[in-house]
């Protein structure tokens, strides 16, 4: 337990560290692991373990929430291929002018051994991608899961790589895995009568562990491979996002081992810090082949780009290679420290650089020239919102809530927003009018036709950060009508304040007034709710221009109509407990 606490508050001291510099706590838990290592601090053996399960979490909600038709689209599998092609072919190259610089770790290897430290190095990290897709609330967007699907394609490659090079190829018992297809239906039967929370995400850990990375390691292939095929499988049930949402912070805690045990990979050397880190140049050079690759697939510059940014890095995949190739003896052990120094660095370089990846890829994109509308991929075009008086940004549940408000109770022209394009269909189909985009991107508006009639938009979308982007946008945009936005935590609705939203709704602080306005419908009827909430403003309002605030005015109301006592509203129309009113349920 000792070791275990110098660990966890070496990690915490670590992640704070990071955030005061303004760089994800991962970055910190990188540092922690060399720092604990290089202090002599003993690794403890279930540290291994804690990060396997932590990888094969994440891979399993991957699976969840992966549409396979995804692996399919060109921009994605040809992406993949022409990308390792190229990037073997820098990485041979960049090293092999490294040993004639005169580093004496490549001094005489020949192609083969380039060629498989340039394999090892064309990967990027899944954990890493995945991590900064969810703090932007993007994997769902089109580059996001453009990313994830060259992700998933180069996970496919590494572990066709690794079985082939094992000394234990794959079990002939691995063609039996083609069981699962039918076990999958039964395991949706079971997970239909499980209900919510603890014994959900417990069947979801169980599922990822068992028919998952079991059984897929008792026949000869990698476990991790085997979470994600079962996610894969189940991905579409139902309780497919309350599953991922419910193991979200099981599995971030668990990836906090991961990163801290990639310190521990081997003994750090000047010689091998020096090329890990010189490895770093060819970061650029990847992104740039990324970016060009999806640019020929009809890409918007901004989707190219931003898709090159955040896969440029480096993956626990190369420690893996690196780490066969070594058992095998075509690579010096010191070849594994090297890359994690590598990959640790990468992290921590693609976090600053991804913080302001929006930034970054407006400014780069601006630099080159724009193609006609026509010529753009389906998903990348005009988008037209002509005759709308409102937009919804994020079409969750909170979303649909204001759309029906607007439409039904207003009488006002709505279009929703959303980047998952599953949801759009669905959404279609129950007589939502939705179009498909990104709405923190920032040439979103740009890309909007026929917007002269929006005088309202409301940020509707789960995550702080994806509301607080697409505000800025909207601003810098020059958009002069009205923004609503929700919050979840008081910290949250001041900021949303601060960059000029006209209205935040606190979503746990107004769901009491909603609950109160549906439950007074449902015992009173609408009709006669709706009256005693007209009365009750008429009392409000004859009180006011009396002088007398606390006193009910009489009112035309049938007797024995009565209202408990309301919060009332200031001068600016909240409540004096500093919540926003709402009706209709709308939060």
């Amino acid at each position: 337990m000792a070791t275990a606490a110098i660990f966890l508050v070496a990690t915490v001291a670590a992640g704070l560290g990071a955030v005061l510099l303004r760089l994800p706590p991962l970055v910190g838990f990188l540092v922690a692991g060399f720092a604990l290592h290089a202090a002599g601090v003993q690794e403890p053996a279930y540290l291994e373990t804690v990060a396997d399960l932590g990888v094969t979490l994440l891979l399993f909600g991957i699976g969840l929430k992966l549409d396979v038709k995804t692996l399919l689209r060109r921009d994605v599998w040809f992406t993949t291929v022409a990308h390792l092609l190229v990037s073997v072919a820098i990485a041979v190259g960049f090293l092999g002018l490294l040993g004639v610089v005169g580093f004496s770790m490549l001094k005489g290897e020949g192609l083969g051994v380039l060629a498989l430290l340039g394999l090892a190095l064309s990967f990027s990290s899944t954990v890493f991608v995945v991590k900064v897709l969810d703090g932007r609330s993007d994997q769902s967007a089109l580059y996001g899961r453009i990313a994830i699907g060259v992700l998933v394609m180069q996970d496919i490659i590494a572990v066709v790589f690794l079985s082939v090079s094992s000394d234990h190829p794959p079990s002939p018992w691995a063609f039996a895995l083609v069981l699962l297809f039918p076990a999958a239906w039964l395991l949706r039967k079971v997970w239909s009568k499980v209900g919510h929370g603890e014994l959900q995400a417990l069947f979801g850990v169980a599922v990822a562990l068992g028919p998952g990375y079991a059984l897929f390691d008792a026949v000869g292939l990698k476990g991790d491979l085997g979470a994600l095929v079962m996610g894969m499988l189940l991905a579409g049930h139902p309780a497919a996002t309350e599953l991922s949402r419910n193991l979200f912070t099981v599995k971030e805690l668990l990836l906090v081992g991961f990163f801290v045990s990639i310190g521990f990979s081997g003994e750090l050397t000047w010689q091998a810090a020096a090329v890990g880190l010189l490895l770093l140049l060819m970061l650029p050079l990847q992104a740039v082949v990324t970016a060009v690759l999806l640019r020929l697939m009809r890409l918007r510059k901004r989707t190219a780009i931003l898709s090159g940014l955040v896969l440029a890095n480096y993956s626990e995949f190369g420690l893996i290679v690196v780490a066969v190739g070594s058992q095998t003896g075509l690579l010096h052990d010191e070849w594994l420290v090297v890359l994690a120094v590598a990959v640790a660095a990468s992290f921590v370089l693609s976090s600053a650089i991804n913080t302001r990846g929006n930034e970054f890829a407006m400014s780069l994109a601006r630099r080159f020239p724009s193609k006609p509308n026509e010529w753009l991929h389906r998903e990348e075009r005009l988008i037209d919102v002509s005759g709308a008086e409102a937009l919804v940004l994020g079409m969750g549940r909170v979303g649909r809530g204001a759309v029906r408000q607007l439409r039904d109770d207003y009488g006002m022209d709505v279009v929703g927003v959303e980047h998952d394009p599953t949801r759009v269909i669905t959404l279609r189909a129950e007589g939502f009018t939705v179009v498909q985009a990104d709405a923190t991107d920032i040439e979103f508006w740009g890309r909007v036709r026929s917007a002269g009639a929006v005088r309202l938009a409301i940020l509707a979308m789960p995550f702080h950060a994806a509301n607080l982007i697409a505000l800025s946008q909207l601003r810098a945009s020059g958009f002069e009508g009205t923004v609503a936005a929700v919050a979840r935590y008081d910290d949250d609705a001041a900021e949303l304040e601060r960059h000029g939203a006209d209205a935040v709704f606190h979503l746990y602080g107004t769901a009491g007034l909603a609950l109160a306005d549906e439950a007074a419908e449902a015992a009173l009827g609408y009709d006669a709710a709706e009256r005693l909430r007209d009365a009750q403003a008429e009392r409000r309002s004859a009180a006011s221009s009396d002088g007398e605030p606390g006193v009910s005015a009489p009112s035309d109301s049938e007797p024995g109509d009565s209202e408990p006592d309301v919060t009332e509203p200031d001068a600016s129309g909240s409540p004096t407990s500093g919540e926003p009113v709402t009706r209709g349920g709308a939060a």
